[in-house]
């Protein structure tokens, strides 16, 4: 699971798929797998459901899941892991919510990523992880990825990836231009002033329009725009976080600082191999994009902290995600243990191995995993400073119980705001007006 943006590409293959509000239920009514229905089970039970003949199915588009698989498979020979790539993000999720709403077909687990855990937790379609004792995991994991597992009072995954913010910055180009690292929103102005004073050619950035970003970067500057409790959800971007993140975002599309290119086309991965796309503040996942698509500017690229809005600043997580149970499976103790060794023992070493940053508190306690060199960032300790945006997560953050649908609207409502048509604010505006109405006729209360 070296790479979860893909979500942040989502089309408009979910519209409508969400589950309606008033239909939410106590989340988690399947069988245990003993008979037991909901009901508590303990390590024993889970003990000895690995020694009965077996079968899961994991839908996952995860590239190091099978080795996972086959590791567990080895310690467990009586249970067969099957990982079926139904599709990436926007596909699986749609066939997981057909399944769903059919009350049938639905896999023993199924990547689920942090953004979208409330919209299968708060529907009922999601196991609540307590009922196997997995809260008393909670500090082998960061407190951040902790918290995006969470929903209401239920846990229903383990963390096994994170994505903290950094900037990641060609140092050949800022050597060339002789820039300076931003520390601040205001610096990374001026940077991409420069830049273009320089040599048009050459733009501090690309966006046009990405919705993850966007609520990466509004969560950074201390918005909270979001809130959900059951069917009760808020709606405000308008709040001072938000308002704040827009004022300065709107600088750099007012002076046309940022390349028009779409992300992840052609000409995007050209850009950020020449240099001439100068940075991208993203995940951590972004270190495996770069070494693995645009190996040939391996020592020119860096990593720093994200910018400042100001002194109050935090950090934010951009994508992540681990593996949920489905309640339609019957076979939840067997189950219940493949995931925790996914996440919580060695499998979490085995993905881990694959570059994608760990949310387990002990890795990041390693001196060896921090110290780490990289020979692409020029043999940057660039897992320090993921390891300190981590720590520095703003709290309180909450995804919509239906950002799924949130993030395949964004570029609908939001997108003129990037080709100058539109302020930024007004249409963020815009995509909280049909956010609310689209709460609403799902049967949410949208204050």
């Amino acid at each position: 699971m070296t790479r979860w943006p893909l979500h942040r590409r989502t089309t408009a293959l979910l519209l409508g798929t969400v589950l309606t509000a008033v239909t939410l239920s106590a989340c988690g009514g399947g069988d245990t797998g003993d008979g037991s229905g909901p009901a508590s089970v303990g390590e024993k039970e889970i003990r000895a459901a690995l020694d009965k003949p077996t079968e899961l199915t994991v839908w996952s588009w995860s590239g190091s899941l099978p080795d996972v698989a086959e590791a567990f498979e080895k310690k467990y020979p009586k249970i067969k892991v099957n990982v079926e790539n139904v599709g990436t993000a926007a596909e699986q999720y749609t066939k997981l919510q057909n399944a769903i709403k059919a009350g049938k077909g639905a896999p023993d687990l199924a990547t689920v990523e942090y953004s979208a855990i409330p919209q299968y937790a708060l529907s009922g379609a999601l196991v609540d992880l307590k009922r196997f004792g997995f809260d008393k995991l909670e500090d082998e994991f960061t407190p951040a990825t902790w918290e995006s597992v969470n929903v209401g009072d239920g846990l229903y995954e383990l963390p096994l990836n994170a994505g903290p913010m950094a900037l990641f910055y060609n140092k050949a180009t800022f050597d060339k231009f002789d820039i300076e690292v931003p520390a601040t929103w205001d610096a990374y102005v001026e940077a991409g002033r420069k830049l273009q004073k320089a040599d048009p050619e050459y733009f501090i950035s690309a966006d046009n329009g990405n919705a993850g970003l966007t609520e990466s970067l509004i969560w950074a500057a201390g918005g909270r725009p979001f809130t959900s409790d059951g069917d009760k959800v808020t709606v405000d971007l308008q709040d001072p976080g938000t308002k704040k993140y827009a004022e300065n975002y709107q600088v750099l599309l007012d002076e046309k600082l940022l390349s028009p290119v779409a992300g992840w086309s052609n000409e995007w991965y050209q850009g950020l191999a020449t240099g001439k796309i100068a940075t991208l503040t993203s995940g951590a996942w972004m270190a495996g994009i770069l070494k693995g698509s645009v190996a040939k500017a391996s020592g020119d690229w860096r990593v720093a902290p994200m910018p400042a809005f100001d002194a109050e600043s935090t950090s934010s997580i951009n994508g992540g995600g681990s593996l949920a149970m489905l309640d339609q499976g019957d076979k939840q103790l067997a189950a219940a243990a493949f995931l925790r060794y996914v996440s919580a023992e060695e499998g979490a070493d085995i993905t881990q191995a694959t570059g994608s940053f760990p949310a387990r508190a002990a890795a990041l306690g390693s001196q060896e995993f921090l110290g780490a060199k990289d020979p692409y960032f020029g043999g940057q300790e660039i897992n320090r400073i993921f390891a300190d945006s981590l720590a520095k997560v703003g709290k309180g953050w909450q995804y919509l119980p239906y950002d799924v649908y949130a993030i395949t609207i964004f570029n609908d409502k939001a997108g003129k705001a990037y080709t100058g048509a539109k302020r930024l604010q007004a249409g963020l505006d815009d995509w909280g007006k049909e956010l609310v109405t689209y709460g609403e006729e799902q049967g949410f209360t949208v204050g």
